[in-house]
């Protein structure tokens, strides 16, 4: 195999004695507080610790949402944020720089200090993220064309533009690191790039120069390096998916993406063609220096599937039990920071001149490979676009309570895979027999195995447990049901229960809240225009369906409602919403003619927020769905298909929802 790291020799010390901690940044906040990284993975404040990563956009939220999703992040497990610092959204015009309202980078990262959750800045300056140009604004993609130089090079244009982005980034952030006592903590570089390693340095380079000193730096591991890497200067971060938006093939499940539902022995994927290491080539080793104080790259993830967004040719349609499935497979398998992309979904801001979301025809053939949605960036993840707690947030929140209080000692043991369905680590054995679409009857589930039961949390010296119908024994004391344990959260070392099934308890100082969602009424619509002409899909520029332009919409099905409607007495604006369920191609919301949401149907109903609607007029406009077969449709949504005469297109439901918090 060919080598991907050129091994070279660090450590903080070179006695025997050393500990095989990584050297990056500023370790140590103002209160004294480590924040380490090792072979296993974290230790924070002296504390071996098995963190969750959770995704979540601030410009995809508005902002007047960050502190409420952010706690009931934190709620569900998530112990750190991570998220993308999209160039676009900032520099749309060359020099013209917009950090305001749901781009106030500052004020997120402030909210993420006062709700004590440490935060990975994800700076690009590519970034994907389903963004237009994965990212890049046009006017830098134009420049380097006129001089026929390349985006995400080492090129002079691309690297000096490259620095005034971080410069900016750093100017919202200044004061606000693990060192000042802030909660930025780690730092990734660029996105889903080979190199050459160079390039990867210079970006380092430049940003500690510039002022970005944290504890740890990231880069995903994926795809393949040119090699020349330079060994301990970023932690590469992994990832596996349930399925794949990006998928050209139109069958189930195709490819490798079941084996993301087996017990391995490897970071490697498939799926999103991960590097493949040798284990020299994981470690920093020497043979004039004792193997105890050699050190390795921990097993960290950046990307497991939280859920996954539906593209025009592949409308993915996910299940409850994916998100927990990935997971238990991963940490079972050694991983020791489940990272969720997504865990909480968005809307893209709004842009009169074009789509701020990837789309296959761009000027540049710059990253289009994909048609997505233009607002929607729902991603059915555990905390859904508006915020909707979603079946996987409960599943994985139970998953995430073990790891929290038992990640000292887990986060210490290795694994041992026994089969596809089960491995080991310590007398714990992680179970997984499902997999998605294949094998939907499956469990996912860890069971402690000198006593064969699951362990959720520890309150005091008690310990209590998930009961797991036909392997929990009989007669142990402390056990919950599942149903229990959906609504059981340990909060102040005190195990609390939702009032309500769906409710999510979280704590906003010193009170704790409960928030759960109730539908109001139902909305009446009237037909205004019924569909003029069946649209012929067509292949875009990467071979794909490509979704429908602003002119076929102009012969779409178009309903309306009075937006007085959606009001309910003494609730305010920003906690209701409407829930359309419908039956078509596309489905797109106007507001006095400017358009706030879009769906491609997947078989699930979307939201949308009555800020963007009351005191406006509503349109909804529906293209039917053709038997094109250009589009992957998951078999239930197929099935339908197949038994309309001609196309799909009803608009079935629309209800208003009240989040209610108490």
């Amino acid at each position: 195999m060919k080598k991907v790291f050129s091994i070279i020799l660090f450590f903080f010390a070179l006695s025997a004695s050393a500990q095989p901690y990584f050297s990056f940044g500023t370790a140590t906040n103002p209160r004294g507080e480590k924040f380490l990284v090792d072979a296993h993975g974290f230790e924070i404040g002296g504390k071996k610790v098995l963190p969750v990563m959770g995704e979540i956009h601030y410009a995809r939220v508005p902002a007047y949402d960050w502190k409420r999703e952010i706690l009931k992040m934190k709620a569900g497990g998530v112990t750190i944020v991570s998220t993308y610092v999209f160039w676009i959204h900032h520099e749309f015009e060359e020099g013209v720089w917009d950090w305001s309202g749901n781009r106030n980078l500052r004020k997120f990262v402030e909210t993420c200090r006062e709700c004590e959750m440490p935060l990975v800045l994800r700076i690009g300056p590519f970034c994907h993220g389903e963004v237009y140009q994965g990212g890049v604004p046009s006017w830098i993609l134009k420049r380097l064309s006129d001089k026929n130089a390349k985006p995400r090079s080492l090129t002079k244009v691309w690297i000096d533009a490259t620095e005034k982005l971080y410069q900016n980034i750093f100017s919202q952030v200044k004061g606000l690191l693990w060192k000042d006592g802030g909660p930025i903590v780690g730092i990734q570089l660029e996105n889903e790039c080979r190199g050459p390693w160079q390039y990867y340095q210079t970006l380092k380079d430049m940003a500690v120069k510039i002022g970005f000193d944290t504890p740890f730096y990231t880069r995903t591991g994926w795809p393949k390096l040119s090699g020349n890497e330079k060994f301990g200067e970023m932690l590469p971060l992994y990832g596996d998916y349930a399925d794949g938006f990006w998928d050209k093939s139109m069958a189930d499940m195709p490819g490798d993406y079941p084996k993301a539902f087996l017990m391995k022995a490897s970071q490697v994927s498939a799926t999103i063609a991960t590097e493949t290491f040798s284990k020299g080539e994981l470690t920093d080793v020497n043979e004039n220096i004792p193997m105890k104080s050699a050190i390795s790259y921990p097993y960290l993830t950046c990307e497991l599937g939280g859920g996954m967004m539906t593209s025009y040719h592949r409308r993915i349609n996910i299940f409850d039990q994916d998100a927990l499935a990935l997971a238990v497979c991963k940490v079972g398998s050694g991983s020791n920071l489940p990272g969720y992309y997504m865990y909480h979904g968005g809307t893209n801001p709004y842009n009169s001149q074009q789509s701020m979301a990837e789309m296959q025809d761009t000027p540049y053939g710059f990253t289009s490979h994909n048609d997505m949605p233009y607002m929607s960036y729902d991603f059915q993840s555990p905390l859904g676009e508006v915020g909707q707690v979603n079946e996987s947030f409960h599943r994985t929140r139970m998953f995430h309570q073990f790891l929290s209080d038992w990640g000292d000692e887990l986060s210490q043991l290795d694994a041992t895979i026994i089969n596809d369905t089960l491995a080991k680590r310590g007398d714990y054995q992680f179970v997984n027999t499902y997999v998605r679409m294949l094998n939907p009857s499956g469990h996912s589930y860890v069971v402690d195995g000198k006593i064969m039961a699951q362990p959720f949390c520890k309150i005091g010296n008690k310990t209590y447990y998930v009961e797991i119908p036909g392997v929990t024994p009989k007669g142990l004391s402390n056990v919950i049901s599942f149903d229990k344990a959906h609504r059981a959260y340990k909060i102040d070392g005190k195990l609390r229960y939702a009032k309500h099934d769906c409710g999510v308890l979280f704590k906003d100082g010193s009170k704790v809240k409960e928030e759960w969602w109730e539908r109001k009424k139902p909305i009446s619509s009237t037909l205004l225009r019924p569909a003029s002409t069946l649209r012929q899909v067509k292949k875009g520029v990467d071979k794909v369906a490509e979704m429908p332009n602003d002119s076929d919409f102009a012969k779409a099905a178009v309903f309306t409602f009075d937006s007085k409607d959606i009001e309910v007495k003494k609730a305010e604006t920003e906690d209701l919403f409407i829930r359309i369920a419908y039956h078509g191609d596309v489905c797109r919301v106007y507001a006095d003619g400017k358009l706030v949401e879009d769906n491609f149907w997947n078989g699930k109903p979307f939201y949308v927020r009555a800020t963007d609607l009351v005191g406006k007029k509503v349109e909804i406009r529906i293209l039917p769905l053709t038997k094109s077969g250009m589009i992957y449709l998951q078999p239930d949504q197929k099935s339908e298909l197949d038994s309309a005469d001609k196309y799909l297109l009803s608009l079935d439901k629309i209800d208003v929802f009240q989040r209610m918090t108490k």
